[in-house]
């Protein structure tokens, strides 16, 4: 009989949750800050590939993969020998002051995925937060402007400047004072909930004038503008993708203006679209490009890629003490051989068949609004009517909570939508079960309207 970890489908044995899962919510209750939130009592112990164990000995199938960090599944054989063997070797000296081998190693790596002629050098940090912060500074660096320009729905982070450009949910602002000024938000181009009707690929138009038109006219001169960041897919903000024509016009107005063109791909990059970065679907060469969360399987690491002529600053402009640390470049390393080799197309090719799988949930399901995204990152909209795409965060919800009774590790994002982010590897079987539990899931919810 194989072991928990040797199946590629959720295997439950107790009630959930479990008995040793109820200790350690407990414990954590008692302990842990209340700030971090917690779709569901899963108390993880082990994983391997897809499937995440519990304390109770409960399998589960994760098509979350820590939000989108787990990219080559949970403790890859061939990441975990690169930690392991790094970690004998040398775990820290700090980057800033001193030199590793691999550093170069990984920054020429990551620089040969960026589209553009021109040579990119790469700073790194431990998250995704983290780059984002240091990209700030960068635009302001090269430009000598301090003004910037976001998106509403987008999420860049929780830090101080990294909040100030995230517009997600107001609890994320709420509380902490002023932030950083001189930060303009913008909508997002949003398909679906267009105001004027338009197309997945022609959504934005209007809202390009509003930037040129209003923004650049009634609040900043554009010479004044450090930069503009954008999601080419939202994260946080539901899985919804920038068409390709808006983050080309896009590009367009930045280069004109001489403002930085910055894209966030913390969530979307690595592989997951089925490329490098889903900023390559639409042909664009960003001047600064913020990662993290899949870069090193689990590691905490994250990069900034700019373009050689943007990232001039001085010696002692940006360090960091532990960013870009020799065990984490080590993961990232082996990270970047199995997405290459195989996991980037077998994201792309999992992709093209699960939306196969979905694409008529709009019409066998009345709760289901929109399917949207590329390759392993998956968008599904929940509403209470079709005709008025009323939200529903609460089926969401009930969603998220009923397939993790059934197994199958799922999260929510933006109000009322399912993201599914599963590690790259995942295979037919697995993405037939999920794909079977979430329809059990959306005919029990639909009898909860």
């Amino acid at each position: 009989m194989p072991t928990t970890l040797e199946v590629k489908t959720p295997r439950l044995v107790t009630a959930l949750p479990g008995p040793n899962a109820k200790r350690v919510l407990e414990q954590d209750t008692k302990f842990m800050s209340p700030s971090y939130t917690r779709d569901y009592p899963l108390v993880a112990k082990r994983g391997h590939g897809a499937i995440v164990e519990d304390v109770d000995g409960n399998s589960f199938l994760d098509f979350a993969a820590g939000i989108a960090v787990c990219s080559t599944g949970h403790c890859h054989p061939k990441v975990v020998a690169a930690i392991q063997k790094q970690a004998a070797e040398l775990i820290h000296m700090s980057g800033t002051d001193f030199y590793y081998e691999s550093m170069p190693q990984l920054a020429e790596r990551l620089s040969k995925t960026m589209p553009g002629a021109e040579s990119k050098k790469v700073f790194f940090t431990n998250s995704g937060t983290e780059a984002i912060e240091g990209a700030i500074k960068l635009a302001r660096y090269a430009t000598k402007r301090d003004k910037m320009v976001a998106f509403y729905g987008c999420f860049h982070g929780r830090s101080m400047g990294a909040l100030s450009l995230t517009a997600s949910k107001s609890t994320q602002r709420k509380g902490f004072g002023a932030l950083l000024s001189g930060v303009e938000h913008i909508p997002y181009p949003y398909a679906y909930r267009c105001a004027h009707g338009h197309t997945a690929e022609t959504c934005g138009a209007e809202i390009l004038e509003q930037l040129e038109g209003q923004i650049f006219k009634r609040l900043f001169d554009p010479e004044e503008v450090a930069g503009i960041i954008i999601e080419p897919i939202q994260g946080e903000g539901g899985y919804v993708p920038a068409p390709k024509f808006f983050l080309q016009e896009l590009q367009r107005i930045c280069r004109q203006h001489g403002i930085m063109f910055m894209v966030d791909e913390v969530q979307s990059g690595m592989g997951r679209t089925g490329k490098w970065w889903a900023s390559e679907h639409a042909g664009i060469e960003p001047d600064i490009l913020c990662s993290a969360k899949g870069i090193a399987s689990g590691m905490p690491l994250g990069a900034i890629i700019a373009r050689e002529s943007v990232m001039r600053w001085g010696p002692g402009s940006h360090g960091t003490t532990f960013g870009g640390n020799p065990v984490c470049l080590a993961a990232a390393l082996a990270t970047m051989d199995l997405i290459e080799s195989e996991y980037k197309e077998n994201a792309r090719r999992m992709g093209d068949y699960l939306f196969g799988r979905l694409a008529d949930w709009t019409k066998n399901f009345k709760i289901v609004g929109d399917v949207r995204g590329r390759g392993l990152m998956i968008g599904i909209e929940i509403v209470r009517d079709q005709r008025t795409k009323e939200k529903a965060a609460d089926l969401r919800n009930a969603i998220v909570d009923l397939a993790f009774h059934k197994g199958l590790l799922v999260l929510g994002a933006g109000e009322n939508t399912i993201r599914l982010s599963p590690p790259l590897l995942i295979d037919q079987e697995q993405a037939d079960f999920a794909v079977r539990t979430l329809e059990d899931c959306l005919r029990e919810a639909e009898k909860k309207i």
